[in-house]
């Protein structure tokens, strides 16, 4: 699978997207578009995909991306035969109220906030759930306008979020290749990957690519692989009472003794004691 770039086509002049999904899961691939994107999760959990960044999401989540982070959304828990996956989606270009507009003094907070929002930004405090629902139901395209930046407005001045992806992967055209990569990583790294694999999606030589790839990303091939496995298995080992053995093997590891070994390595502590450290801080 590649890094999709998605196109988005206003209608009937609007200068920005507003769409609520209901799906039996979220069927989007790993994609970005030169759009920021701002995404509240109504209903669902599973896994979220920023950039090089893995954590879980559930209700409630809300997330702004900026230009070109790629990104995806993947279900978990999924019964058949009914909605499990609900959001709302909101896109709009950097200028979409002209190239200047956010250059205003009085425009200074958002402008800050799209500044962070290359990182990904998710937020943890008030989440304005009602006033995006209301926007989502407002016909009046002034109105609309309005409480969008309104929404905008409170979420640049919120202390409460956190950056998702410190060190977001690039989308110049030069950089595609990376994106490519990423999303055969997140689709396939609970199994057998390969190098050779990922050199030939880049279509380069495992040494030309190993060396691409780290100059892009500050990481090795396998070091991201290993991030996106013990963070999976640190997530499983919190949110989950399955045995130590079997989040290994789910988890991409063929030896158990190897991931805990890995996993004492990046987290500083047992697959073990890294599951009861987080019950005891629960507490």
């Amino acid at each position: 699978m590649k890094a999709a770039f998605e196109s988005l086509h206003l209608v009937n002049g609007n200068s920005f997207h507003v769409r609520q999904f209901d799906e039996r899961y979220f069927s989007a691939p790993y994609h970005y578009h030169p759009e920021l994107e701002l995404t509240l999760i109504l209903q669902g959990d599973g896994k979220r995909y920023v950039g090089n960044s893995l954590a879980s999401y559930q209700e409630g989540d809300l997330v702004l991306l900026g230009p070109n982070l790629p990104h995806c959304w993947k279900s978990e828990h999924i019964k058949k035969g009914r909605i499990n996956a609900r959001s709302l989606v909101i896109q709009f270009a950097i200028d979409f109220l002209g190239k200047e507009f956010f250059d205003k003094t009085e425009m200074a907070a958002i402008h800050g906030l799209f500044v962070r929002s290359q990182y990904g930004v998710q937020f943890t405090g008030r989440q304005p759930v009602n006033e995006l629902l209301q926007l989502e139901k407002t016909t009046s395209p002034f109105k609309r306008m309005i409480m969008l930046l309104e929404i905008l407005q409170q979420l640049a001045e919120s202390k409460q979020y956190e950056l998702i992806d410190r060190q977001p992967v690039e989308v110049h055209a030069e950089h595609k290749k990376i994106n490519q990569v990423m999303a055969y990583i997140i689709d396939h790294f609970r199994e057998n990957i390969v190098l050779e694999k990922a050199a030939a999606i880049a279509m380069m030589t495992p040494t030309a690519f190993c060396k691409y790839f780290k100059r892009h990303t500050r990481k090795t091939f396998m070091e991201t692989v290993l991030d996106f496995r013990i963070n999976y298995a640190a997530q499983q080992l919190v949110h989950t009472d399955k045995p130590v053995s079997d989040i290994s093997y789910e988890s991409g590891f063929g030896d158990v003794s190897h991931f805990y070994k890995v996993f004492k390595s990046k987290k500083a502590l047992s697959p073990l004691q890294y599951r009861k450290k987080f019950a005891s801080d629960l507490a």
